[in-house]
């Protein structure tokens, strides 16, 4: 429920009381208090789903609510017609969850802490990011997520855009750069700290650690997240959901990212530093994207759009910040997407040529287990290329020739000689007692299974 408070001029009166009687909404006028005769202040409640609808009406008959007007929470209004005005805008023909333009733009804004807040809360939750992905704890990694304040500066720059507000542009593409550089940095003193200190086993090796392995190889479903992200958070803010809950979406899709392009640099890791900085930016060009096309869809529009004459929209002067939010999207996209493309198509290629091998006589006893392509656009970094396949095996058996042969197999298909690293997981079966007597060679008792992977390199 609102409270809207707006500020007539005596010529602007009988419009504006002739949209709210035609609306059925109760109201009250009353002079305005500085003894000007001419001025009168018009207050009304109605649903936030209504505001919206009731402006623009205010705007056709000639009152401009730009002028002075106050919109306030109120927790309940008890008036003649307010339950047939909740009826009609609620759970009614003219249901609308969105708020008003305006209410989204101060949402927005909201949203942004003060400089002190958002930088030391971001470099917390880096540091916490570090730690989770070093230790390889998503329970870390999701408390780093939470207190993360990324939301703000992601929805300012996606509001700015599809309204035309160049500083909320400025100031929400500034604030998340900035905030994203500093987790980085956060990130990667952490770690020197951590690697100084010798505070970590030295065997520790951050690429075969599984937090940081997902954040390294970047692929259609990181995209995924990144549009879910954005969208769920344009939603959320305009239908007035908390945004302590969308923000921990948005978090996820860039505070491990970042946290692990730190890693990477401290650890000499270009193939770690570089897969995650793709996949965080990346992560951020879909946010703001899919944070725009949802506000678009839900029938916000800048205060110059003209409907009738789309063409005149596109003009430099009414609408150049958002074209050239737009122009920079798309170079973002191109070169971030085309090395993406690049890394999705090696790791298709490398699939398909595991499973061609394994499928080859004298491997029937392999059961794939998993494979994880290291991140690599090609050239220069062709040297850092990596290969990692887990499979199941008997115990006790022994394929000396498996990587030679999956890397040879990855290089006809690819073009590309990687290190491939095969690790073996032994494993033991205990058969039911109906399939003993069928079983060429018994296994050790129930409930036994082998140590530690062994591994075999080509």
């Amino acid at each position: 429920m609102r409270l809207v408070r707006t500020l007539i001029h005596e010529d602007d009166r009988d419009g504006v009381v002739d949209v709210l009687e035609s609306e059925n909404i109760d109201y009250i006028v009353y002079r305005e208090a500085s003894g000007r005769s001419d001025l009168f202040v018009v207050e009304f409640p109605i649903p936030e789903q209504a505001v919206e609808i009731v402006f623009e009406k205010f705007d056709a008959a000639g009152h401009d609510e730009h002028a002075f007007t106050v919109v306030s929470d109120a927790t309940s209004a008890l008036s003649e017609n307010m339950g047939e005005v909740e009826e009609r805008f609620v759970v009614g023909e003219e249901e609308d969850s969105s708020i008003a333009v305006e209410e989204l733009r101060s949402q927005a804004l909201s949203l942004l802490p003060d400089a002190f807040t958002f930088y030391t809360l971001t470099a917390l939750s880096a540091i916490v990011a570090t730690a989770g992905l070093l230790l390889d704890a998503p329970a870390l990694v999701v408390g780093s997520m939470v207190i993360a304040p990324l939301v703000g500066s992601a929805l300012t720059a996606s509001v700015g855009t599809v309204l035309t507000e160049r500083e909320m542009i400025l100031e929400g593409f500034k604030t998340q750069l900035l905030g994203l550089g500093l987790a980085i940095l956060g990130s990667a003193a952490f770690g020197l700290a951590l690697k100084s200190g010798v505070l970590l086993p030295p065997s520790l090796r951050p690429s075969t650690t599984a937090q940081i392995a997902q954040r390294i190889s970047p692929g259609l479903l990181s995209l995924v997240i990144g549009v879910c992200a954005g969208a769920a958070g344009a939603v959320g803010i305009a239908t007035g959901i908390s945004a302590a809950l969308v923000g921990v979406m948005i978090a996820a899709a860039l505070i491990p990212a970042a946290a692990a392009v730190g890693i990477g640099i401290v650890w000499g890791q270009p193939s770690i530093a570089l897969g995650a900085f793709v996949l965080l930016v990346v992560n951020a060009a879909s946010i703001h994207v899919s944070g725009v096309a949802v506000f678009w869809y839900l029938g916000y529009r800048p205060d110059a759009w003209d409907a009738d004459d789309l063409f005149a929209n596109v003009s430099l002067r009414r609408f150049g910040s958002s074209i050239a939010v737009a122009v920079a999207l798309l170079v973002l996209f191109a070169a971030a997407g085309g090395v993406l493309s690049t890394h999705i198509g090696f790791e298709r290629d490398a699939n398909v040529a595991v499973e061609e091998t394994l499928d080859r006589g004298g491997y029937e006893d392999l059961e794939l287990v998993g494979v994880q392509a290291g991140f690599n656009p090609g050239p220069p970094f062709a040297e850092s290329q990596a290969v990692t396949v887990t499979v199941r095996t008997p115990a006790d058996e022994t394929y000396p020739d498996l990587s030679r042969r999956i890397r040879d197999r990855i290089t006809s298909k690819t073009d590309r000689e990687p290190t491939v690293t095969v690790e073996f997981v032994d494993s033991q079966r205990f058969p039911p007692e109906t399939q003993r007597d069928s079983q060429s060679r018994v296994a050790a008792p129930a409930g036994t299974t082998a140590g530690a992977p062994r591994v075999a390199a080509g």
